[in-house]
């Protein structure tokens, strides 16, 4: 009888904890599910939300930190079952998770979800991590989600009403994680180096092609993560979560790299340069990925499947956070080994992986619009087949690692960034003369229309050139040997794909300040080839051998003109020096 008066007690303790959880979702239903699962709350109906949770768990924190364009604070939302929200001590023994939301707010599956999982989680309906923080940016690109009349999603399935991709300036946030143009990017840096997550999520809804899937991964490059780190996450991490998803019922596949073309083709891994989220955070061995769901599943499904993927992805952090941590620490020095650090990447044509991919058929018609021929999927016949995945690259440009760089104090606009983003640097105590290697830009190419209030450059080639320069007291030394030598290296190698170089910070060096005057000049380009005969040789080559500049008076003179001691110095002249390593 008294066994049985404790069993009694026990389901009856469990069924009032249950029903205790149960009435506290109740309390704390989100928008999405009030409206079920049609509708994406307000930016200040997000706020409010986790407000409240954080009035009613104290194992939930908001906190504002910095700006941003909209003239809103962003927010980081932290949940942690201990109530210890100092990140500097959380370091030393969670593994932590930032997840970004909102980036483009008509992309808003990951608002709901989030709200979701905190909710569940500080209400016990998910069992709280033992070794593992989250930490949340509601939703990061506010100008855009206060913008809901947009309807600029044209091929999106739901919600209702959403926000727009443009933030209050109009630029695409994912895409100013090095340049940081916005005061959003900028706050994003304090808050990323505050926090200084192992595993980072950016969620995002797709675009492209028609498969059956709802989620698909876009992982940061493991070959461009490299080392220890890149294996684990591509031979460890990835497949722990695809299976773990397989499991329950959520098929995943990596994110669908077409446009306007059919995906059993074969498709190639996106290259996330450092201008998007998790390329940018990769900088930092951090193992970042996007979750981007398909744009044409149901509102509610995208964002379950958005859910389930964060609880599993939590669950790995919870099993392999130790594992990871180390990784990161090893990472952080392994710099020291370097001889070379690759500045441009190129898909691996030897190599591919092979999916067992979900699609549908689709059939090239006649464009009743055009007249021309269309792409059209057939959801009727669907299909499984073995896909070509080109997951594998290689560095297709290099450059010798110097000991440090020098940057001219005047060039004002880099070296905030660099601070901003935690890179030591000291300034020169006194006016000094310094062998560096300089670079001359010899070339590159600059896109006709403008990209994110730029008119970026690519194809940048250099000539470099050993001599003593004279440099001043307060000019910038900046040592690579630190652990954000590869943010260092991607931002001050003009050669770099998202370089500040090619991001347009020293255009003034590529425009000449002085000339002359050809009737002027003239003669002193006649003394000059008089009094110079390999110069005399050299020219009369050019003219021989290049027959434009053989018929042009004008660029014949201004060749010379730039052989001459009047060409400025400044011209063409890469304002940032390199200190190389002793031999």
């Amino acid at each position: 009888m008294k066994k049985y008066y404790i069993s009694l007690f026990l389901v009856i303790l469990f069924w009032a904890c249950e029903t205790k959880t149960e009435d506290k979702v109740a309390d704390f239903q989100t928008y999405f599910e009030i409206k079920k699962g049609n509708e994406t709350p307000t930016y200040l109906q997000v706020i409010d939300f986790y407000i409240q949770l954080a009035k009613e768990f104290p194992e939930v924190n908001i906190q504002t930190i910095g700006e941003t364009d909209s003239g809103y604070p962003l927010h980081i939302v932290t949940y942690n079952p201990e109530g210890n929200f100092n990140f500097t001590k959380l370091a030393e023994k969670k593994t932590i998770i930032l997840i970004n939301n909102g980036i483009h707010p008509g992309e808003s599956d990951g608002i709901d979800a989030t709200m979701l999982l905190y909710r569940d989680l500080a209400t016990g309906k998910l069992p709280p991590p033992e070794n593992t923080v989250l930490a949340t940016i509601p939703v990061y690109n506010i100008g855009g989600s206060l913008n809901r009349n947009s309807t600029t999603r044209a091929n999106q399935n739901g919600p209702e009403a959403y926000g727009f991709r443009g933030n209050s300036q109009n630029y695409d946030l994912n895409r100013d994680f090095i340049k940081a143009d916005t005061k959003n990017a900028k706050t994003f840096s304090k808050i990323f180096h505050l926090v200084d997550s192992d595993i980072f999520i950016d969620n995002h809804v797709s675009n492209g092609a028609d498969y059956q899937y709802t989620l698909t991964h876009l992982f940061t490059q493991h070959n461009k993560l490299g080392g220890e780190l890149g294996d684990y996450l591509h031979t460890e991490m990835m497949p722990q979560l695809e299976n773990s998803l397989a499991e329950a019922e959520w098929d995943i596949t990596p994110y669908v790299n077409v446009f306007n073309q059919v995906p059993e083709t074969g498709f190639s891994q996106f290259m996330d340069h450092p201008r998007y989220s998790t390329g940018y955070t990769t900088l930092w061995n951090t193992l970042g990925m996007m979750v981007e769901t398909h744009m044409l599943k149901p509102y509610k499904q995208r964002v379950e499947g958005t859910y389930i993927l964060m609880v599993k992805m939590l669950e790995i952090a919870e099993k392999d956070g130790k594992k990871i941590k180390q990784l990161r620490n090893n990472a952080r020095t392994r710099h020291q080994n370097w001889k070379y650090y690759p500045v441009q990447w190129a898909v691996d044509t030897t190599r591919s992986s092979v999916l067992n991919f979900k699609g549908f058929e689709a059939d090239t018609l006649t464009s009743e619009v055009t007249g021309l021929p269309r792409l059209k999927y057939d959801r009727n016949r669907p299909f499984t087949k073995t896909v070509a995945y080109s997951n594998y690259m290689n560095p297709s440009d290099s450059v010798l690692v110097p000991q440090a760089y020098l940057i001219k104090k005047g060039w004002h606009r880099a070296i905030e960034l660099l601070e901003l983003n935690g890179i030591e640097f000291n300034t020169l105590e006194k006016d000094s003369i310094i062998e560096v290697e300089s670079y001359k830009i010899e070339d590159y190419k600059t896109r006709r229309n403008a990209y994110e209030g730029h008119y970026p450059h690519y194809d940048t080639r250099v000539a470099a050139n050993k001599q003593e320069m004279s440099f001043s007291k307060g000019d910038v030394l900046v040592p690579t040997d630190q652990p954000g030598i590869r943010y260092i290296l991607e931002t001050l190698e003009p050669t770099a794909v998202d370089s500040f170089f090619n991001w347009n910070f020293f255009d003034t060096i590529l425009q000449q300040k002085e000339g002359f005057s050809p009737y002027v000049f003239e003669d002193v380009a006649l003394e000059m080839l008089q009094n110079d005969p390999k110069l005399r040789e050299e020219f009369n080559a050019k003219k021989q051998t290049d027959e434009e500049f053989g018929q042009n008076w004008y660029a014949q003179l201004d060749w010379l003109f730039s052989k001459s001691k009047y060409y400025e110095t400044a011209h063409l002249q890469y304002p940032v020096y390199r200190i190389l390593k002793p031999n």
